[in-house]
């Protein structure tokens, strides 16, 4: 928020405020957007655990039930597994932020912003980080559940800083994305169900099982979707098996969506809180 609502948001008289730029009063306003939501996370148990409760269920089912039954060459499945789950759960999370920013629009919240001298763009960064932010909360639960069950990554500190980047581009696209749908949706209601949009689709990728036994025509799409691209990217990264191009492809295609996706997101926003 600007200066204005900074100071209302942490108490402080407005007739101390200094005279600062639009770019450091932007940066004011998405800080404290960052921290309301923060916030939220931090007063809602019941989202922790949301956060992380599938993809721990999906680790647990197919490493106990179906982990038995898939043999990969030169790798335990469970290493396969978790990298993918990783990624799962993130998209998982974003319904939250669907939801979320849906719900800012149409409950009042936005109207009262718009009264302020506020960027924007801000209510939109705040939605974003803190999804992010519980993102990798729930990258900490599943990696640690995993070594509980028998995970086993070889990557060194350069390997999981490099995985660790890419997950957070990754986190980052999704959530513009999930802003997107929000902005786009016309209820609370809608808006959940437009969510499931980002649930699904890294199920439709290498995530939990090697493309090589699809049919031709879907593993195609599977491969070279840009989830899979990651996906692939990371698991190699924590396990140190070799690459390819996917590294680089996984960071040229999560750096675009995100652009995109944010420009279309604070674009649709703004048309919704002027309409």
């Amino acid at each position: 928020m600007t200066q204005t609502l900074s100071r209302e948001v942490e108490g402080m008289p407005l007739s101390d405020t200094p005279s600062r730029s639009s770019f450091a009063l932007a940066l004011s306003d998405c800080r404290v957007l960052i921290g309301r939501n923060v916030k939220h996370i931090a007063r809602n148990a019941e989202m922790l655990i949301q956060a992380v409760s599938l993809p721990v269920v999906l680790l647990l089912l197919f490493r106990f039930m179906f982990g038995g039954a898939i043999n990969l060459p030169g790798m335990a499945y469970i290493d396969y597994l978790v990298p993918g789950l990783v990624v799962i759960s993130i998209g998982f999370n974003a319904t939250s932020t669907v939801v979320g920013v849906a719900a800012d629009l149409t409950q009042g919240l936005v109207e009262r912003f718009r009264s302020m001298p506020m960027a924007g763009p801000a209510v939109l960064v705040g939605h974003v980080v803190s999804g992010v932010l519980r993102s990798m909360i729930s990258l900490v639960v599943m990696v640690a559940v995993g070594l509980a069950v028998g995970f086993r990554p070889t990557a060194g500190v350069l390997g999981w800083l490099g995985a660790i980047g890419l997950l957070v581009l990754f986190a980052s696209g999704v959530f513009w994305l999930a802003t997107l749908l929000g902005s786009i949706a016309k209820t609370v209601e809608g808006a959940g169900g437009l969510g499931m949009i980002l649930v699904f689709v890294p199920y439709a990728t290498s995530a939990l099982v090697p493309t090589a036994s699809m049919p031709s025509v879907l593993r195609a799409v599977v491969d070279n979707q840009p989830v899979t691209v990651l996906i692939d990217a990371v698991r190699g990264l924590v396990n140190g098996t070799d690459l390819g191009s996917t590294g680089w492809l996984a960071v040229a295609w999560w750096f675009a969506i995100t652009a995109g996706a944010a420009y279309l997101a604070i674009r649709k926003f703004h048309q919704r809180a002027r309409g």
